[in-house]
C-alpha cells in the first residue's frame, strides 16, 4: 500500500523534453502521439482534495517519430484552475467530496461547479479536447497543450453543457464515413440522454434527445452501427447533504440493490423508438465494446456487483481494497425477440478500462485489453495489463508487479497490420521504487515477454484516467 501511495502526490511542474533514458528500442515505424488525462493537483497550495476525481486535469503527449519520444505536460487552464491559481486557495467545491475551508457552514448552497477538464482527451476533427462529463470540452493545441479556451461545437454547447467523456469513434464502412458519437447526460426526476453524432470535420450532423424515468448516473456507453446502449445503474440520489453543505454530490448516491440495471437501447436513427431492457442488478462504469448479432447485441462491459461509493469519512489513500467489490468483465447478451438480457462472467481477476481495437468499434472483437490486479481474485491497485478472448477465455498477461503500478492500456495497430492484436499496447506505470512513471510500449501479440520498450521518465505523473492515440499529430518544437 506504502508503494501504491507514492504517485497520490500532485505533479505541480510542466516539462517538454526528448525521454533520452530508454530500455529496449522504440519501433521506428510508430509515429504519432499518446495524449493522456487525469488529476495533476490533488491538493489546492497544501489543502488536499477528498478524492483524486477532484484534482485538476493535467494532459500528457507523448510523441512518437523516427524511434525518439518526447513528453510534454500541460495544465488543463481552466477558469476554476485560473481563479484558484491567481487567489493561492481552495476556491470551490468537489463533486466527489471536497470541501473548501471552513466546515459546513462555508459550503452549503454553493452549488457552483468546478470543471476541472481531468477524464479523457481526444483529437477529432482537427481539435484536441479535454474533457469532463459534468461541464463543457476544453481545447488545447496539439502540438504544444496550451488552452485555447471553451469548445462549443460551432455553437451547439453553451458553457456548462455536460459533454460525456466517453466519446466513441464509430469507425464505419463501405457506406458510412466515420463520425465521433458522444452523449450528454442531464440527471432528476426525469433524465435526458442527449446522443451526438460529429463528422470528420467536427460538425454536429445529429442530435436527438431521449427522457428515460428516474435518475441516471451514466458514465460511459457503447455503440453498434445502429444503436446506442446506456446502462442505467440502479442509484438513487438524495441531494440534501450536498446542498447543506455535508457531503459532495458522489457521496450522495446511494445503490438500490432490489431494482435492475435497465439497458436503454436507442437507435440512432431518430425514426424509431428506444427499449428499456432489463438486467441483473449491477454497477457499470466502463464497457469494452458491443455488437450487433442476429437477434441480439452482445456488450461487453466492467461490472461491479454494488456501487463502489466514496465514503466522506475514508481519505482515499487509506481504501481498504479487500472490502470493496472486484470491477469484473462480464459479457451481456440482450435479446429484442424476448426483451430479455442474460449475462456471464469472463474473467474473475479484478479489471478496468477496458479497451479493443479502433476499427473494431461498435462489430465483432475477439481481443479486449484491460489493467488489471496483479493477484487472480479480489480487488487490489492494478498492477497488470491482461488481453483476454471473451468468447474463448484465452488471455496473455503481463505485470509490472511488486514495484510497478499501471493505468489504461491503449491499443495502438501497427501500420499496414492485418491481424486484430497485430500491435503495441502502451501504459503509463508509477515505478514505486525510484519514484518516477515509465512509459511501458509492450507488443500486443505478446503480452508476456515484456516491453520492447521502457521509456524512464524524469518525474511521477499521478495516477490517470483516460487517453488516446492518434498519428495525425507528432514530433516537436
Amino acid at each position: 500500500m506504502e508503494d501504491w501511495r507514492g504517485a497520490n502526490r500532485s505533479l505541480t511542474q510542466e516539462f517538454d523534453y526528448w525521454i533520452e533514458d530508454v530500455e529496449g528500442e522504440i519501433p521506428t515505424d510508430l509515429n504519432g502521439t499518446l495524449f493522456r488525462n487525469g488529476p495533476g493537483l490533488l491538493d489546492i497550495f497544501g489543502r488536499p482534495v477528498h478524492h483524486p476525481f477532484d484534482g485538476d486535469g493535467m494532459v500528457c503527449a507523448i510523441s512518437f517519430s523516427n524511434g525518439r519520444a518526447h513528453f510534454r505536460n500541460r495544465f488543463v487552464r481552466t477558469e476554476g484552475y485560473g481563479a484558484e491559481q491567481a487567489a493561492g486557495r481552495m476556491l470551490y467545491r468537489g463533486v466527489f467530496g471536497t470541501e473548501k475551508p471552513g466546515g459546513w457552514l462555508a459550503n452549503a448552497f454553493d452549488l457552483r461547479k468546478k470543471n476541472v477538464a481531468n477524464t479523457n482527451i481526444i483529437y477529432w476533427g482537427g481539435k484536441l479536447l479535454a474533457l469532463w462529463e459534468a461541464s463543457h470540452p476544453y481545447r488545447l493545441e496539439p502540438q504544444t497543450l496550451e488552452t485555447l479556451g471553451i469548445e462549443t461545437l460551432d455553437g451547439v454547447l453553451g458553457k456548462d453543457s455536460p459533454f460525456a467523456a466517453h466519446p466513441m469513434i464509430d469507425p464505419g464502412d463501405e457506406s458510412r464515413e466515420p463520425c465521433l458519437v458522444t452523449f450528454a447526460i442531464k440527471p432528476g426526476p426525469l433524465t435526458t440522454i442527449t446522443v451526438y453524432e460529429i463528422d470528420l470535420t467536427g460538425k454536429v450532423v445529429q442530435k436527438h434527445d431521449h427522457q428515460v424515468p428516474g435518475f441516471a448516473f451514466i458514465h460511459d456507453f457503447a455503440i453498434t452501427p445502429n444503436y446506442c446502449l446506456f446502462f442505467q445503474n440502479p442509484v438513487s440520489f438524495n441531494p440534501l447533504p450536498y446542498v447543506l453543505g455535508f457531503r459532495g454530490a458522489a457521496e450522495c448516491i446511494k445503490f438500490q440493490e432490489q431494482n435492475p440495471t435497465k439497458i436503454w437501447v436507442i437507435p440512432r436513427d431518430r425514426s424509431h423508438p428506444a427499449q428499456c431492457i432489463p438486467a441483473d442488478p449491477c454497477f457499470v462504469f466502463h464497457h469494452a465494446n458491443a455488437f450487433e448479432q442476429d437477434d441480439e447485441i452482445v456488450v461487453d462491459s466492467i461490472c461491479y456487483e454494488t456501487f463502489p461509493g466514496v465514503d466522506h469519512n475514508l481519505n482515499y489513500q487509506e481504501i481498504d481494497f479487500d472490502s470493496r467489490p472486484p470491477a469484473q468483465l462480464w459479457r451481456f447478451r440482450i435479446n429484442f425477440q424476448t426483451q430479455t438480457s442474460q449475462r456471464h462472467l469472463i474473467d474473475k481477476r479484478a479489471c478496468e478500462f477496458p479497451f479493443v481495437h479502433p476499427a473494431l468499434v461498435g462489430k465483432h472483437h475477439r481481443w479486449i485489453f484491460l489493467a488489471a490486479a496483479h493477484q487472480p481474485e479480489g480487488d487490489a491497485p492494478q498492477q497488470a495489463i491482461i488481453k483476454i478472448n471473451p468468447e474463448s477465455g484465452e488471455q496473455q498477461f503481463w505485470s509490472a508487479a511488486p514495484k510497478g503500478f499501471v493505468g489504461e492500456p491503449v491499443f495502438v495497430p501497427k501500420p499496414g497490420a492485418t491481424n486484430e492484436d497485430d500491435g503495441w499496447v502502451f501504459t503509463l506505470v508509477y515505478n514505486a521504487a525510484h519514484h518516477r512513471t515509465d512509459v511501458v510500449i509492450l507488443d500486443s501479440k505478446n503480452l508476456e515477454k515484456g516491453p520492447i520498450a521502457n521509456l524512464h521518465l524524469k518525474h511521477h505523473i499521478p495516477y490517470g484516467l483516460h487517453g488516446s492515440f492518434t498519428s495525425q499529430v507528432e514530433g516537436s518544437d
